[in-house]
């Protein structure tokens, strides 16, 4: 029997795993701009590192957040969420709005990722 069924509840599960996400993400890629200020790093490896910190930032958010039921739904969300917010924050930070394939992309990871840390959250025995 699922313990929050009522829309707020949700709403604020949501939110909170959306702020834990974006906060997770955002010191990550602070300490990984002071790593790249230190140690040099070809340009083709930032990509990817970039992705993996997004993606464990949804997995964190999730994973701190949702129970309950439809955990793949809640993390789902929280991804989707997520990848809007961070792509308008990043933006903002770097000044450029541009839009690309590749925003289609992290969109699918984004929720596979929220979907995929949503199942595994309310599968966890507390």
């Amino acid at each position: 029997m699922e313990t929050e069924n009522t829309y707020g509840s949700v709403f604020f599960t949501i939110a909170k795993g959306v702020g834990a996400s974006l906060a997770c993400s955002f010191l990550s890629v602070l300490a990984f701009a002071g790593l790249l200020g230190a140690v040099p790093m070809p340009d083709k490896v930032i990509y990817p590192i970039g992705q993996t910190i997004k993606v464990i930032s949804i997995v964190v958010g999730t994973l701190a957040f949702v129970r309950g039921e439809k955990g793949w739904l809640k993390g789902g969300v929280i991804g989707l969420l997520f990848a809007a917010l961070s792509y308008l924050l990043f933006s903002v930070l770097g000044g450029d709005f541009s839009l690309s394939w590749l925003i289609f992309l992290e969109l699918f990871l984004s929720v596979f990722a929220g979907a995929l840390g949503g199942i595994i959250a309310v599968n966890i025995k507390n």
